[in-house]
């Protein structure tokens, strides 16, 4: 029988009469679905994530192949990692706890099917499409409109079981897991739903509806909160219950995961803007971001307290339990990850530290420590009682412990080294007052030797992968698996609350405490997104801004397409040492017609925000052609395709009229004539190639690129 006693908060005075035993199964087999799928895309994510760090080493691994460049499988691993590794730990997470701290199995047997079945047919979607170039090129959320349906139908699926099974609950008292649990299913959803509107142009393709400075806090409030509500709420809802139970000890403060629990959901909603400090958003929404992400510190640390004094007492059984180290090693690198992030949201901070490594590392303490080490945690403690035996070899478990561990610090040390030298590189000055590192590339070069450092650290993480993968395949060979486990639960059908503490108001009524956690989450949004998306005057218009030619919406849907924006910014910030290196600062005005924005989270290469006119076409025919013809050195990959692809302008007026609909200023006249527009642009820049003597039809990809390019930053005055 289950035992729940050390979970269960101490209850005031109140009389519980009319009891009686019931008998019942867990459903262990969702659970043992999720966690097998979390250990296969595991394996494929980290897999990718290793090329991915090797190509930036050695670029000749991205194999000259549209499939398998740095753009197109860089988000693939992300989603890998984010939606299949450590979403499916989490289903499994959710589905064995909820179980036990509800005692009832889990709602219904057929909508954790679906559950499952819907979630990896939508990571095999991403799967295929990503690596295509289809993208929506938004960070964690690039998967095109027909998914993000089918993730919203899915997700439902997940909330209808997760609020069913606590409504019909044995267990009067809603555990702190679960509300952390609610508080996940209710933010995601609003997340992703308001992030995901957009207007099809086709069946895989289509533009945001919000454009430029909006879209970008829109996914920016979007992107943190993901990490905030999929890669930390629900952890922490498994820590209060997979901790406490691996301890065999009560949570330290039941009063202090009620304060953090608040706190924290009300906060993390707010601190969005702190990606796009220093950009064209309006100042008073970064400042917001900022004091936020500040005081976000607080429940935090909260939390992370309340999850190591649990183990007050018990050290000497951590020295001797893996599954307690894995746990002490993730809280504290939840603590870490934290602690910086409020750091790294400080204006001072933020000005060296974004778009560099130093992000990247602070990133992957989070993924890798947090999340990473907590799974591994409860699939060592899970396993041996799903199969009714013992782990296969704890010396395997512990060999894994160290392996994990210094991957972690091998892969983050050298990250942050590499932020440092970035940042302090791109604003340097001789005491002549001119950059001392005026192009880019020479601060590309100097960080490669960290970035295969790096990937040493990815090796031995991704080895004690392999370790766990053996041992657990082994404790399952050695058992039998436990498909529905009986149990009994005590329950009484009448219960006195009088004299309970204030917050079981909330823990006995699961639907309050769902709509109390939607609003509580919806305030800091609304604050800020309603007046920047409806009030015009904060996004101030500029009269020589005109939309995008055919030609170079086309272009600019390329660029997309390779994922470009995976490693070029354009947001030139403010600062002397930006408008030194780039031209002048960027503004607001200058993005209204982008649907979706493109300002990038990392530079890897260079600013594009002023690209155009800088080089001729065929600068940009050579360098795309072939990077290091153009640029010694460079670690961009080639894109030879580009020249032999015949560019698909089925879609181009249909494009147009989306556009025309989401308020860009495209006449019928103009979506009319498109293609002859379109030709007449495509043969200018091939005439002018073929002056330099480049001969290249103009119908190719790679003239409507160029001319994408080449209309970057032209709209406003330069200085």
């Amino acid at each position: 029988m289950e035992q729940t006693t050390v979970l269960t908060a101490p209850m005031a005075a109140k009389e519980m009469i009319e009891k009686r035993v019931e008998q019942f199964e867990y459903d262990n087999t969702s659970v043992r679905n999720f966690g097998l799928a979390t250990l296969i895309f595991g394996l494929v994510g980290m897999l990718v994530g290793l090329t991915v760090a090797l190509q930036l080493v050695f670029p000749v691994l991205n194999f000259d192949l549209p499939y398998t460049t740095f753009g197109r499988i860089r988000p693939l691993h992300t989603n890998a990692i984010i939606f299949a590794f450590v979403g499916n730990g989490i289903f499994a997470g959710i589905y064995y706890s909820l179980q036990r701290v509800c005692r009832t199995r889990m709602y219904s047997d057929n909508l954790s099917k679906i559950h499952f079945w819907g979630w990896q047919l939508i990571i095999l979607s991403a799967a295929i499409t990503l690596p295509l170039g289809i993208t929506t090129s938004k960070e964690y959320a690039e998967l095109e409109w027909p998914i993000d349906i089918a993730i919203a139908l899915i997700w439902v699926v997940f909330g209808i079981n997760l609020i069913g099974t606590i409504i019909k609950r044995r267990e009067k008292h809603i555990y702190v897991a679960a509300w952390f649990y609610i508080a996940t299913f209710v933010t995601v959803a609003i997340l992703h739903i308001f992030n995901s509107f957009a207007f099809p142009v086709s069946f895989l393709k289509s533009y945001s509806v919000y454009a430029g400075v909006q879209d970008a806090l829109v996914q920016w409030w979007y992107g943190h909160n993901a990490v905030a509500f999929f890669l930390t709420t629900p952890f922490l809802g498994m820590m209060y219950y997979f901790l406490p139970k691996m301890a065999n000890r009560p949570i330290y403060s039941y009063k202090l995961s009620i304060l953090h629990f608040w706190t924290l959901i009300f906060l993390y909603i707010w601190a969005g803007p702190h990606h796009l400090l220093y950009s064209s958003l309006p100042d008073w929404v970064q400042s917001l971001g900022v004091v936020f992400s500040v005081m976000l510190i607080a429940p935090s640390w909260g939390g992370m307290i309340n999850g190591l004094l649990t183990l007050r007492g018990a050290w000497d059984k951590v020295s001797e339990d893996v599954t307690l180290k894995f746990m002490v090693v993730s809280l504290t690198a939840y603590g870490m990850a934290t602690f910086e992030g409020p750091l790294l949201s400080l204006k001072s901070i933020n000005a060296i530290a974004h778009f560099t490594d130093w992000v990247v590392a602070h990133v992957h303490v989070g993924a890798l420590g947090f999340n990473g080490f907590m799974l591994f945690a409860i699939a060592y403690w899970l396993v041996p009682r799903l199969y009714n035996t013992n782990l296969y070899s704890k010396s395997l478990a512990s060999v894994h412990f160290w392996l994990g561990t210094l991957g972690i610090l091998f892969y983050a040390i050298p990250m942050y080294w590499a932020g440092f030298m970035q940042g302090l590189m791109w604003q340097e000055f001789t005491p002549e007052g001119v950059l001392r590192y005026p192009n880019f590339l020479e601060t590309v070069t100097r960080v490669i030797p960290l970035y295969a450092a790096r990937s040493v650290g990815g090796t031995f993480y991704l080895a004690g992968f392999l370790v766990m993968l053996y041992n657990l395949a082994k404790t399952a060979q050695k058992g039998s698996f436990l498909a529905n486990e009986k149990t009994e639960a005590t329950v009484y059908t009448k219960i006195d609350h009088k004299g309970e503490y204030w917050h079981k108001v909330f823990e006995n009524r699961p639907i309050l405490l769902m709509i109390s956690s939607l609003i509580v989450v919806s305030i800091g949004g609304l604050v800020q997104i309603i007046p920047t998306l409806l009030i015009k005057s904060n996004i101030p218009t500029i009269a020589s801004v005109q939309p995008y030619t055919p030609l170079e919406l086309e272009g600019r849907d390329l660029y997309i397409k390779e994922g470009c924006n995976n490693c070029h910014s354009q947001m030139i910030r403010p600062f002397r040492s930006e408008t030194e290196r780039y031209g002048t600062y960027s503004k607001s005005g200058e993005y209204i017609y982008d649907h979706p924005f493109l300002w990038g989270s990392k530079r890897t290469g260079p600013d594009l925000m002023r690209q155009g006119g800088k080089y001729p076409h065929a600068w940009h025919y050579f360098h795309l052609r072939e990077s290091t013809s153009m640029s010694p050195g460079s670690i961009m990959p080639n894109y030879a395709w580009l020249l032999e692809n015949e560019l698909d302008i089925s879609n181009t007026q249909a494009k147009m009229k989306v556009m025309k609909s989401l308020g860009v200023p495209y006449s019928d006249t103009r979506i009319n004539n498109a293609r002859n527009e379109l030709k007449e642009q495509a043969d200018a820049i091939t005439a002018n190639l073929k002056a330099e003597k480049i001969e290249v039809k103009p119908d190719r990809e790679i003239i409507a690129l160029i001319a994408y390019l080449q209309r970057l930053g032209t709209d406003v005055k330069k200085e």
